[in-house]
């Protein structure tokens, strides 16, 4: 068994009122413009549970499910876990997911297999990360999965044959020590794959969590340079210029654009995900996920 693999499972807490296991899966079919956002936490000391459950089609939302304080179960993905609707089994811990919902108007049943296989990216980035990210997770796996299967919404179903990343995290998680994050997460056509995190937190600290799939293995990325432009007043991101460079010493560069976003609270701070089309060298090469917490009062990046 991988040693990671057990994180499908429940991970008892270690006492920290913070103790979060948490559960991450998107997709982006370009063909029918269509994708969902599935997300599971479990709070064990506060005995809370949360979820969402946005599908989405041409850059309109079609089933917006969000809760935020739901009973805690010890149930996780490996065996299964049936939580707000969904039915979320590991078939093959870490390598193959179905989730399955079923409501009057709204049901889907979506496979994702791995595409990049998960990573540690903690590990990977170990002695760039901060100490300040512990606060976020003590393992944050992460990799990118082929995603298969149907939505229908109001009798009307799209088929879904597209690709998407996943996340699988265990240890504290205080959103309210964190100032600012931002995410990329694209998925490119040429099988490769990257991870950027930079986090910013309240006490002014700086840090990234980041590596790169080169399409034989994830390697570690030795620098970034990511730069936003955000949307006044409104939570966003309206494009993304990152540039970085790899172990081997390889650079790249690609810009973001966003095709479909959504806002999530979390009391104190809220969070934006938004799909976006990723362009290098101006033409389109892939397709992911751009995301960002603000703290409330949200006053602007300060640091990074």
């Amino acid at each position: 068994m991988n040693k990671y693999e057990k994180f499908e499972g429940l991970i008892p807490g270690d006492g920290n009122p913070f103790w979060n296991q948490s559960y991450y899966w998107n997709c982006y079919d370009p063909e029918t413009r269509s994708g969902v956002l599935v997300r599971l936490g479990f709070m064990e000391n506060r005995q809370q549970a949360n979820s969402w459950l946005i599908a989405f089609k041409g850059g309109q939302p079609l089933f917006t499910r969000t809760n935020q304080n739901l009973p805690y179960t010890t149930d996780r993905p490996d065996p299964g876990v049936t939580i707000a609707g969904m039915t979320i089994t590991a078939e093959v811990p870490l390598k193959k997911t179905r989730i399955r919902f079923d409501a009057p108007d709204f049901s889907l049943d979506l496979v994702w297999d791995e595409r990049n296989p998960m990573a540690d990216v903690m590990a990977i980035s170990s002695g760039d990360t901060g100490t300040f990210a512990e606060s976020l997770a003590h393992v944050h796996l992460e990799g990118t999965c082929n995603v298969t299967g149907q939505f229908v919404h109001r009798g009307l179903t799209t088929r879904i044959a597209g690709n998407g990343f996943r996340d699988v995290a265990a240890g504290h998680r205080d959103w309210d020590a964190l100032n600012h994050y931002r995410l990329m997460w694209p998925v490119f056509n040429d099988g490769t794959a990257f991870v950027g995190i930079h986090g910013m937190s309240t006490s002014g600290q700086s840090a990234y969590m980041r590596m790169y799939h080169d399409g034989e293995k994830w390697c570690r990325v030795t620098d970034i340079e990511d730069h936003m432009v955000y949307e006044d007043g409104l939570f966003s991101v309206s494009s993304g210029d990152w540039r970085f460079t790899d172990e081997k010493g390889r650079k790249f560069r690609f810009e973001a654009k966003p095709l479909f976003g959504w806002l999530f609270p979390l009391d104190t701070f809220v969070l934006r995900e938004q799909i976006m089309e990723f362009r290098v060298d101006g033409k389109v090469a892939g397709y992911g996920m751009c995301e960002q917490g603000y703290r409330l009062p949200w006053k602007g990046v300060v640091s990074g």
